[in-house]
């Protein structure tokens, strides 16, 4: 005696995609690169503030308000010397104009690291945002 194991089989099109193994393995990988990412990121080894050539970007007519700080920690308000007072109080009134001009802060590789973080705090009070610092091209 035979049996028959016979099933029809229907050649119909499927009318829904699972995508739900496919946002699993999306999300799984999301996962894995938010934890990772932070750990790339702890690099130790440091030699700045020098730059490889490169072609430079910039707008004409843009016109940066330069603060160089040398390697005694004096201030200058582009080619004026100036107090960390007085240095206060124009990057007060910078911060005040409607469309201020972008800070260009140029800082002598032998400077200890407090003076430039204090000046960056101040620039960073007055809530001014657009801060190039400028290095040396080897």
């Amino acid at each position: 005696m035979a049996r028959s194991f016979n099933r029809k089989r229907s050649l119909s099109a499927l009318n829904e995609l699972n995508v739900t193994p496919l946002m699993d393995l999306a999300f799984s990988l999301l996962i894995i690169f938010m934890v990772s990412a932070p750990l790339l990121e702890q690099s130790i080894d440091l030699n700045l503030p020098a730059q490889e050539k490169r072609a430079a970007v910039q707008k004409a007519d843009v016109e940066f308000q330069v603060i160089n700080i040398d390697a005694q920690g004096n201030l200058f308000w582009g080619k004026q010397e100036v107090s960390f007072a007085e240095l206060k109080n124009q990057l007060a009134n910078l911060a005040a104009m409607p469309d201020p001009n972008p800070i260009s802060l140029r800082v002598d590789r032998e400077l200890k690291a407090q003076v430039l973080v204090d000046v960056l705090d101040l620039i960073t009070l007055n809530k001014l945002t657009k801060i190039s610092i400028s290095t040396i091209v080897e």
